[in-house]
């Protein structure tokens, strides 16, 4: 299926989409990493449409062709304000209501961010290789999240791609394309999207996420930190799952895209259907 593609200005920034499906059917909202962009989910869009679903896909500030129109080259992101962003485009679209957001990794946190603001808008949700934002932490949890980017901006450039390319997955090819995502990102972005990582978080001792709820992990992703805090979120949230996807790194979705899929697809069908004249 072709996908059209739009184009939203926000705050003298080009926020690129790409839409797709049939126009009555429910929309699955799909956000990236920090680190890659709308063509991070390619293994999904089929089994999407083909379920009866339509479909948005969009690159986040500074990724791809998402980008400063002034050239300047300053670094922006912020979950908050890519959740702005997000909530932005879709109102801006036209017949479309409620929507299930996915989101992978820093599009897990907008994603998060989104449905915080504007929990009448999502009607369900799915989080891939992401902690938790307003989980209550522990000191040392707080302590890791302040040193992440003084250490990123300990490291070479080089040596962060390298650990980037290898948290993705344990796909050879899933690796190449994490390198080369990462590869324009010289030390100074890398750093300042480690702090927008790191500053993203915001506990909330007393709020729930009423929506359903997906919690997705690769099996060995050691990176996002999902593994440590998913038992505590299902305990938290009334409807949230968690699947761990077997044989596959932090990129779950593209190292197992099949057994990703069928995770997918299966809370799909149970929590937010396309109507059957779809």
């Amino acid at each position: 299926m072709r996908e059209g593609v739009g184009v939203i200005d926000r705050s003298g920034y080009s926020i690129h989409y790409w839409r797709a499906g049939p126009q009555r059917a429910p929309m699955v909202v799909l956000t990236p990493g920090a680190f890659s962009d709308h063509r991070m989910f390619a293994s999904q869009m089929d089994v999407l449409w083909s379920a009866g679903y339509q479909t948005l896909r969009w690159d986040v500030r500074d990724r791809s062709r998402s980008r400063d129109r002034g050239g300047s080259g300053k670094v922006s992101l912020t979950a908050r304000g890519s959740a702005a962003d997000l909530l932005a485009l879709v109102d801006g679209l036209s017949g479309v209501r409620q929507l299930c957001l996915v989101g992978h990794a820093f599009g897990g946190y907008v994603v998060q961010e989104a449905v915080f603001q504007r929990p009448e808008r999502v009607a369900a949700l799915i989080v891939v290789g992401a902690d938790c934002l307003t989980l209550p932490r522990m000191p040392w949890e707080s302590w890791a999240s302040w040193l992440a980017p003084v250490r990123s901006g300990l490291r070479s450039a080089g040596r962060t791609r390298n650990l980037i390319a290898r948290a993705a997955g344990i796909a050879p090819v899933v690796q190449t394309a994490a390198y080369e995502a990462v590869e324009r990102f010289n030390k100074r972005a890398l750093t300042m999207v480690a702090r927008a990582m790191a500053g993203a978080a915001h506990p909330e001792p007393v709020y729930r996420i009423e929506q359903p709820l997906l919690l997705v992990r690769g099996q060995y992703d050691r990176t996002s930190g999902l593994a440590r805090c998913a038992p505590r979120w299902v305990a938290r949230d009334p409807l949230c799952g968690y699947q761990v996807v077997r044989r596959a790194g932090l990129f779950a979705n593209q190292d197992n895209p099949k057994a990703f899929n069928q995770i997918m697809l299966g809370f799909l069908a149970a929590r937010f259907p396309p109507p059957r004249s779809v």
